[in-house]
């Protein structure tokens, strides 16, 4: 009796573990959901959408894009990370939620770098200093000199608190002796709605979401916050150069998943990442946009996430920022 009833478990558990691969090399059977941490019209809505389109192709499946702004991030990547481990439900992972959080929030309800699982990068962004053409400077150092002669009225603006954009301009402050106010809204897309309006002064913002307006004149770019021009538009020249030298920002966009997500359909979509980054208009989409194309294995993204969790936490530290 012991022995039948053993082999029947042995049994189910090799049917089961059978089901589960076949589900696996079936996967994706229903549409796939990819859940963007701020509001539309960021860059993080553009390269969200824009890999949503790609792996749609790739996978043969619907892929819809699904906003969820507020908490730096973190309401998103705490559905995320409690969604079912399935595929179905995947993270647009930002320098922000996933490397900054951890060490400005006092609080979080879920570990980023424990409770999601890298799948792929996306793309290594620039971050670019826009300012209202309203505002009279031409480059960093008159800009500089604009802001320390109007202390109280600069005013700039980022995707939330504890976003790159903030820390960055923390940072500008700090290194530039200025006194520039931190206005934080619930993405880019507002905050650049606000730029352009001139209810805010300058932006230190991911390039994607920020050159469009520059190109349309709509804006006045100052500077790339990076050691080196960005591919895209290499007549911008870098902070560093512009008026303030040693001044870099980096940030990047990436897919993560829940953390049990089977190996399997980590492997499937990281593959189907790394096509779509092989074609020359995805490439193309992105050098223009100021980002450069992404790419790896998911162990590759994986080391990029613990370099940059150890670099931002010393920015963090350094500025003495925190959020209860």
């Amino acid at each position: 009796m012991i022995k039948t009833l053993i082999s029947a478990a042995l049994a189910i558990c090799a049917a089961s573990v059978h089901m589960s691969a076949v589900a696996q090399d079936e996967y994706p059977t229903r549409p796939i959901k990819i859940v963007v941490p701020f509001a539309p019209g960021g860059s993080a809505d553009l390269v969200g959408r824009l890999i949503a389109d790609e792996l749609r192709r790739e996978l043969k499946e619907t892929v819809v894009v699904e906003n969820r702004p507020g908490a730096g991030g973190n309401i998103a990547g705490d559905y995320v990370a409690k969604s079912p481990a399935d595929g179905y439900t995947l993270l647009l992972a930002a320098t922000g939620p996933i490397v900054v959080n951890p060490s400005l929030y006092t609080k979080m309800s879920y570990n980023p770098l424990k409770d999601l699982a890298p799948v792929a990068l996306l793309a290594r962004e620039h971050n670019l200093m826009a300012i209202n053409p309203a505002v009279p400077a031409k480059n960093v150092k008159e800009f500089i000199a604009y802001a320390k002669a109007h202390p109280t009225s600069v005013s700039f603006g980022s995707p939330g608190n504890g976003t790159p954009a903030h820390l960055g301009g923390e940072l500008f402050n700090r290194m530039a002796g200025t006194t520039m106010t931190h206005i934080p809204y619930k993405g880019s897309g507002p905050a650049l709605n606000d730029l352009i309006a001139g209810q805010i002064t300058v932006m230190i913002d991911n390039m994607p979401a920020l050159l469009p307006q520059v190109r349309s004149g709509r804006l006045r770019a100052l500077g790339v916050a990076s050691e080196s021009r960005a591919s895209g538009a290499p007549d911008i020249p870098t902070i560093s150069e512009s008026g303030l030298p040693g001044f870099v920002v980096t940030a990047w966009k990436g897919l993560m998943a829940p953390a049990a997500t089977p190996q399997p359909i980590i492997r499937k979509l990281n593959e189907a990442v790394a096509r779509s980054m092989e074609k020359p208009e995805i490439r193309k989409r992105l050098l223009d946009l100021g980002a450069e194309p992404g790419g790896g294995t998911p162990e590759e993204f994986a080391a990029l996430i613990a370099k940059e969790s150890e670099s931002w936490g010393a920015l963090v530290k350094s500025t003495g920022a925190h959020i209860d």
